[in-house]
């Protein structure tokens, strides 16, 4: 720590965290740029003391509790000098009688946090030992949110502060301490059952409650008496139920419980929901129902969205749901390394209709059952369990993040020698806790998941699984090795938009292994994957603007490729959940969209594999072509399927004409025959193929190094609109893989297609808009306008040597 700042008075902004407010001060540079990150370790290892005065005057009010809904993590709490709590978790609220402490007038109130990283380690000490964990901090000491001491995509910044807010509130009588509204369908009726706790002050009676449910001025009301805990059921006749993105409307309804003065309210789906994991002829399915209809589950995993937790809002949250939505998600995974999220989050998707399923904070470690953690372990997921059960979006519980693959196939049994790991947890203490709060959401002990402890954890043919050979030591066509039920997590890196990487990294000159780059990227060997990622698929970039065009490229080509294969698998598969939407800091890393919430080229590559009507051309087993077409609508799909085999010139060279009938959340295969399917000249052949009502399917023989692209084949022309440029591209030959890198035209462009392949003769337009208008030249830069063909002619941007050795390595 700094000598200036010992015993100074900083100003804190409550909700917020030390760093910030360092910054905010002048005090530090700012956390998440350039190498920063390394020289303010020492905000980690320090012990930091809130406080303030208020003044008070006694009310009307009988009770004065003070509320503090998130401290991070290891606080003394005092009032007026006197100790009120000492509390480790950050991931609990609380709730402490003050009104002995308040006096009239003048108050001091005081929170200190002791240093995270040096408590961590004398926890780790103190209770016999490491146990297993990835990283370098020992975080699962600590009920504190894993990845905040560094991840393989996010900076090691271990907080401290008052992080969610901290107030005293005054109450007499009687307060509602907690709702349950939990749901089900009968029938065509809606049953909601409000659970609720109340808490008293002085002698517990019984208390009249009342519970309304209301939509469109229409109302259903039930009674009851509770003294601390009861139930009230009210019936909702003919009911709209609430549906997931895609299925229908996410119908919600106004529920109002009253007792004495007090009132609570929050909106309610009704729907039902399960996990159907019935054995079948190939294993152990994952099929996640809503209200009896099987979701074809395409979604992402979601890690906190700042890397300092204050700095999420509502505003942003919206943002990141509406990426998510836009790209066809509709499912989140709320990663078990990162947050319970706030009420906004589950109330916007919710409002979307976009499924959530939430891990248990869980990743990648294995934890001690002994009473000093499993205390917290128990009062977190009470808490969470019950405050979440009113989102209708919320519609599984996870025990944990690859900790039982851990245990089972990383070598932590032997490292353990008999020590406990979590097993309790998911196996007792979190499944009987869902089945005590909220029997309505089906519960799993981890991901990946197999339903038998008999079986590998990792199977693909039973349950869950994580893909990461592919990106750790794999070429991406492995994939197609691959044979899942339902993928929860894979991914493939590429760097950030330009402008998001330029604006936090300042290496001259730019390189992929300068210093402040390589501070941002967390991934072990990240760059020398990369490197591998695309050789043999791309010529090696000359230019660092070429390398970071061709890793974005990759990263887009690798997902899509992946998902199209485990999609066409349907029925057999039933879902995908790419790692990650989103990033919590500038980074090299797995996210579709970037920090500063630009959308790379993997995520238009998303929307398009996502798409809910999709097409996609696949090999089968005896060597040959075959079109799947996907219909997860309401609607059966009728038409002519048109495959035409095309050189780069535009000539036709093989064609076929094949009726194609897809029921409604189905799937159909159209064999190719052999004729058009099979290509005289890979290097300067693609295959088309044309369904009305789904996005045409363009099949490459070859990858970008393989193939004869004319580097020149596409043409543009730009004119300036109110609020930014529309690009025309027409192609003279066959363009792979249009994009526009807006962001260098001006910061704050976005582009409203990208990754898009023409053909001959074909034209394109596309909307470039930044709040102003652009000047058309600098929309059309070379820079700025992009195709994977740009990689086989002159290096775009200053020529630097990018050596690799034929082993990935760098010399």
């Amino acid at each position: 720590m700094p000598d200036q700042l010992r015993g100074a008075d900083i100003a804190a902004a409550v909700p917020g965290c030390v760093h910030l407010d360092l910054h905010a001060a002048g005090l530090i540079a700012p956390p998440l740029d350039g190498d920063n990150e390394t020289s303010q370790q020492w905000i980690g290892a320090t012990t930091w003391r809130y406080h303030r005065s208020f003044d008070w005057h006694p009310g009307g009010d009988d009770r004065h509790d003070l509320v503090a809904h998130g401290l991070d993590t290891l606080a003394t709490v005092e009032l007026n000098g006197h100790v009120v709590a000492v509390t480790e978790n950050q991931h609990r609220s609380y709730r402490w009688d003050v009104g002995h402490l308040l006096r009239e007038g003048r108050n001091e109130i005081a929170v200190t946090f002791a240093a995270p990283v040096p408590e961590a380690e004398r926890r780790e000490r103190q209770h016999g030992g490491p146990l297993p964990h990835v990283n370098h901090h020992p975080y699962n000491t600590l009920r504190k949110t894993a990845s905040n001491f560094g991840w393989d995509w996010g900076p090691d910044v271990a907080t401290s502060g008052i992080w969610r807010s901290i107030a005293i509130e005054g109450w007499s009588g009687v307060r509602i301490a907690q709702v349950r509204p939990l749901v089900d369908v009968d029938g065509a009726d809606g049953v909601l059952t409000a659970h609720v706790e109340l808490q008293q002050d002085g002698l517990a009676r019984d208390r009249e409650v009342e519970v309304t449910v209301s939509r469109g001025g229409e109302s259903w009301a039930a009674g009851g008496t509770v003294r601390t805990t009861g139930a009230v059921r009210v019936r909702v006749p003919d009911v709209e139920r609430w549906w997931p993105i895609g299925h229908g409307e996410p119908h919600r309804y106004d529920v109002v419980v009253r007792v004495a003065d007090q009132t609570w309210t929050h909106k309610v789906g009704f729907r039902t929901v399960e996990i159907d994991t019935t054995p079948d002829e190939h294993g152990t399915p994952f099929v996640l129902r809503v209200n009896d209809r099987p979701i074809q589950v395409r979604g992402a995993n979601w890690i906190p969205d700042h890397a300092f937790f204050p700095a999420i809002d509502e505003a942003r949250l919206k943002r990141r749901v509406r990426d998510a939505v836009e790209a066809n998600m509709n499912l989140l995974r709320v990663w078990g390394g990162g947050l319970y999220e706030s009420e906004d989050f589950y109330e916007i998707c919710s409002e979307q209709g976009v499924l959530v399923w939430q891990d248990f904070l869980f990743a990648c470690a294995a934890y001690a059952e002994e009473p000093w953690l499993a205390r917290e372990v128990e009062a977190e997921a009470r808490e969470h369990v019950a405050r979440l059960s009113a989102h209708a979006a919320l519609v599984l519980w996870c025990g944990n993040n690859e900790n039982v693959w851990g245990y089972v196939e990383w070598g932590w049994r032997a490292e353990l020698a008999g020590r406990t790991w979590g097993e309790g947890y998911y196996v007792d203490l979190l499944p009987r806790l869902v089945a005590e709060l909220d029997p309505t959401r089906p519960y799993i002990p981890g991901s990946p998941f197999s339903p038998s402890p008999l079986m590998a954890p990792n199977d693909e043919a039973n349950g869950t699984v994580h893909i990461w050979d592919v990106w750790n030591r794999e070429d991406y066509t492995r994939y197609r090795d691959w044979r899942p039920r339902f993928v929860a997590e894979f991914g493939f890196q590429a760097p950030p938009a330009w402008t998001t990487l330029l604006d936090a990294v300042h290496d001259e000159p730019l390189d992929p292994y300068g210093h402040q780059l390589l501070v941002h990227q967390k991934a072990e060997e990240g760059n020398l994957k990369l490197e591998r990622g695309y050789t043999g698929h791309f010529p090696p970039p000359r230019t660092f603007d070429d390398w970071h065009l061709t890793t974005q490229l990759n990263q887009a080509h690798a997902i899509r490729f992946g998902v199209s294969h485990f999609r066409a698998l349907a029925p057999l598969n039933t879902g995908t959940v790419v790692w990650q939407l989103n990033d919590n800091w500038p980074s090299v890393s797995w996210a579709a969209v970037d920090h500063a919430e630009r959308r790379k080229p993997l995520w238009y590559a998303l929307r398009q594999v996502y798409a809910a009507r999709f097409a996609t051309l696949q090999p089968t087993a005896d060597g040959g072509l075959e079109l799947v077409i996907l219909n997860d609508t309401d609607e059966p799909t009728v038409g002519e399927a048109v495959i035409t085999r095309h050189d780069f010139a535009g000539t036709a060279l093989a064609r076929t004409v094949a009726e194609a009938v897809v029921p409604a959340r189905g799937v159909t295969r159209v064999r190719v025959p052999a004729d058009v399917a099979t290509a005289a000249d890979p290097a300067a052949e693609i295959l088309l193929a044309e369904l009305p009502g789904y996005a045409p399917v363009v099949h490459d023989y070859a990858d970008v190094l393989e193939q004869r692209l004319d580097p020149d084949a596409m043409t543009a022309t730009a004119v300036t609109s109110a609020d930014g440029a529309v690009i025309t591209v027409t192609a003279a030959s066959y363009v792979r893989d249009v994009v526009v890198l807006a962001d260098r035209a001006h910061p704050d462009a976005t582009v409203d297609d990208s990754l898009i392949s023409l053909l001959p003769g074909e034209s394109l337009q596309l909307a470039v808009v930044a709040g102003g208008p652009l000047d058309p030249e600098a929309v059309l830069a070379p820079t700025v306008l992009r195709s994977a063909n740009q990689l086989l002619g002159a290096a775009v941007g200053q020529v630097a040597a990018l050596p690799v050795s034929p082993g990935g390595a760098r010399p």
